[in-house]
């Protein structure tokens, strides 16, 4: 049986909007997966030096040359001295590399995902405030942006760049063609609010359009917006682990989840638990953003949610 939360007779829309997700299981869950794996990303260095080596640092000691390199022990060499086994072959500490791929995997998803939301959110309301020529250019913009097959422009951005540094590229990249979305859906927000009964009290009382903007539309989106900033993460982390899974995201010796389960398909049969240990990861953590983000839409953004 759901846990039931009471809230206090006049409380804000906020605050009923807390006291709902509180309510649900699914998101404590995913809070926890989430905050997990945030913790590991920030800490990476730390947790890498108390399993006692470095992302880079080899160990031919926990593979055995005379069967193709392939890691001595059960489950992949997993002991007292490497926590998730070795990478066979290399005998990389698997434990570092993911605790590293984590941090490269969610500092590119965020910084995506914060370009993709401020460009978004400014260019929507923008467009639908404003509206007339102001609309019509950035929606032929929106509209021109999201018609490019975007995978096969980041795989041919990425492939052409070559001495530049990759985690800002691929930032830009994905962030560059990820706002239109989210530019549609506060646009289309906007165009609801902009003749709202306060909005117009405020335009005749002589409030300018910043103002308005700041004042009453911003906050009018702002609901919608977190929800489907949430929603945003997941994808940005998926297309991150494409991008390296191709090879041309992130380049080794860097690790990244995606890049790591390129490299672990070689080995499925032999070492199954290099390819299910980055595998799982990414998995638990778009698994988690997805229900919280679903679950922030259903609170936030009812009507978006049956769209």
């Amino acid at each position: 049986m759901a846990s039931t939360v009471s809230v206090p007779v006049g409380s804000s829309p906020w605050q009923l909007a807390r006291a709902e997700l509180r309510r649900r299981p699914s998101v404590k869950v995913s809070l926890v997966v989430v905050a997990l794996f945030a913790v590991m990303a920030v800490a990476a260095p730390l947790l890498s030096a108390l399993g006692g080596w470095s992302p880079e640092e080899f160990d031919k000691s926990a593979v055995d040359p005379y069967l193709g390199g392939q890691p001595i022990g059960p489950l992949g060499g997993v002991s007292a001295e490497h926590w998730f086994g070795v990478e066979p072959v290399t005998g990389r500490d698997l434990f570092a590399r993911v605790v590293h791929g984590a941090r490269i995997s969610l500092l590119i998803a965020f910084a995506a995902t914060a370009i993709v939301v401020i460009a978004g959110t400014v260019a929507g309301i923008a467009a639908g405030y404003f509206g007339g020529r102001t609309d019509a250019v950035l929606s032929r913009l929106m509209d021109l942006t999201m018609s490019f097959p975007s995978l096969i422009f980041m795989i041919a951005m990425m492939s052409v760049a070559r001495d530049v540094n990759r985690v800002v590229l691929m930032t830009a990249v994905i962030g560059l063609f990820g706002w239109p979305g989210i530019a549609r859906i506060v646009r289309g927000q906007t165009l609801s609010l902009r003749h709202r009964e306060y909005v117009d009290a405020a335009r005749v009382a002589g409030s300018g359009p910043w103002r308005i903007i700041g004042r009453s539309i911003l906050p009018g989106v702002a609901g919608p917006v977190i929800a489907y900033t949430t929603l945003i993460v997941p994808g940005m982390i998926a297309t991150e682990a494409a991008l390296s899974y191709l090879g041309v995201g992130v380049r080794p010796p860097t690790p990244s989840w995606g890049q790591m389960i390129a490299e672990s398909v070689a080995f499925y049969d032999t070492d199954p638990m290099y390819l299910v240990i980055p595998s799982l990861c990414l998995f638990l953590t778009v698994l988690a953003f997805t229900l919280l983000g679903d679950a922030l839409r259903d609170v936030l953004d009812p009507r978006g949610s049956r769209t």
